[in-house]
């Protein structure tokens, strides 16, 4: 048995009011390092970004990882874990303006949703102010059906590569299409 397993499942609103404060410094302490570590965005991220709606993109900062964090008090992992907050299929995480994404992720569409988190946070003000929202909607509805989930999904960029085509919110949006070599030019 693992140290966060146990027989019983995780009833994560019974252990909400206990673990939100741990939850939010964690979360504040993880997004200062990324702060001073990380990347800040340019040129396509920033457009990624400001598409989504953040309003200050120009604070972002990413840190690229092997695997997402997880925290090292026992009831806040078995919390995370269980709930599918973090864990092996997690390959990225918002903290207010500090992202984290699996290397090898990076993707148009990880990035929108994570920068979707972004505006979540501008919205609530803080992390402090975020966290208590957006946990309770995962108490209550469950992580996929979680009203910020869902709407991340709204605001999700999807390239077609074959079509070179980038779909958000059920519309259509252009792209040039990359010039390619032919021997035949």
């Amino acid at each position: 048995m693992t140290p966060y397993a146990s027989d019983k499942p995780f009833n994560l609103q019974s252990a909400f009011p206990h673990q939100l404060p741990k939850a939010i410094q964690w979360a504040e302490e993880r997004s200062q390092e990324i702060q001073t570590g990380g990347v800040p965005l340019a040129g396509k991220g920033l457009e990624i970004a400001r598409s989504v709606g953040v309003q200050r993109p120009e604070q972002i900062r990413m840190a690229f990882v092997e695997s997402l964090p997880l925290p090292e008090d026992e009831m806040l992992r078995r919390a995370a874990l269980e709930t599918g907050l973090l864990g092996p299929g997690m390959v990225g995480l918002t903290l207010g303006y500090s992202v984290l994404i699996c290397q090898g992720h990076d993707s148009l569409r990880l990035l929108s949703h994570e920068f979707r988190h972004v505006y979540q946070y501008e919205q609530a003000g803080s992390i402090a102010a975020f966290l208590p929202v957006y946990l309770q909607q995962i108490a209550m509805a469950g992580y996929p059906n979680a009203p910020f989930e869902i709407d991340e999904g709204a605001h999700e960029i999807v390239l077609c590569l074959k079509t070179n085509v980038a779909m958000k919110d059920g519309g259509f949006k252009e792209n040039r299409k990359p010039k390619r070599q032919s021997r035949l030019e």
